[in-house]
């Protein structure tokens, strides 16, 4: 994921790589977070700290 300094990204989804419709910005800190992909269709939980995206399942 590319780091920007105060620009939100969009988060990708971990199965298929797709751009969810889910933003994150720097300082932005999720625990157990439920994200949806709108092209495979799918849940994930999701944890997110210092813009590293970890899946939780």
């Amino acid at each position: 994921m590319t780091e920007y300094k105060n620009e939100s990204v969009f988060v990708l989804c971990p199965k298929c790589g797709a751009k969810t419709r889910t933003q994150i910005r720097k300082d932005t800190v999720l625990k157990n977070f439920p994200l949806f992909c709108p092209k495979c269709k799918e849940n994930f939980l999701i944890e997110v700290q210092n813009m590293k995206i970890k899946n939780c399942k």
